[in-house]
């Protein structure tokens, strides 16, 4: 396990890493299409936001999040605001979960984020077709949505454990 002196920069900069991956993750736009593989993607920002908005809000700064939509929307080449407004609806909802919870259980955030998710992209899908009149295919949008849900498990598991790193 990795331990730190808590006044050290290089502490300062580990209790940080979940801000520094997320704008890494929005300026790379990883999406997995060098590999060849039809309708396989997954929004990792999703997964990061969701869970440390739930997990460890106090570490998690939400103007940055709301910042790092920004950025994305510049990158993916979306209208200014739409990636800023699914983020910080994640917050929220991640928020209101995390206030109405008596005992937390995995399983039960797991598919509570399938539903957040859910209506996320559908009023993407919704606003980036009716009122930009983008072209855009459904079925991309639900496998996204699948292997988001999918991959939250996994990933869980390791931001789990960076938790617990920050705590001893």
């Amino acid at each position: 396990m990795i331990r730190f002196q808590k006044k050290n920069l290089l502490y300062k900069i580990y209790t940080w890493l979940p801000i520094l991956v997320l704008f890494i993750s929005v300026f790379n736009e990883f999406d997995l299409n060098y590999l060849n593989i039809d309708y396989f993607s997954f929004n990792f920002p999703f997964i990061l936001i969701f869970y440390f908005a739930l997990k460890a809000y106090q570490r998690f700064d939400y103007f940055l999040v709301f910042l790092a939509g920004l950025f994305n929307d510049t990158v993916v080449g979306l209208p200014l605001g739409i990636s800023s407004m699914s983020y910080i609806l994640i917050c929220i909802f991640a928020t209101y979960l995390r206030n109405i919870t008596i005992s937390p259980n995995l399983i039960k955030d797991w598919f509570y984020f399938l539903f957040i998710i859910s209506l996320i992209n559908s009023i993407n899908f919704t606003v980036l077709f009716l009122f930009f009149s983008y072209e855009l295919d459904i079925t991309l949008f639900i496998v996204n949505n699948f292997f988001t849900f999918l991959f939250y498990i996994i990933f869980s598991i390791f931001f789990k454990r960076y938790l617990k790193s920050l705590d001893d």
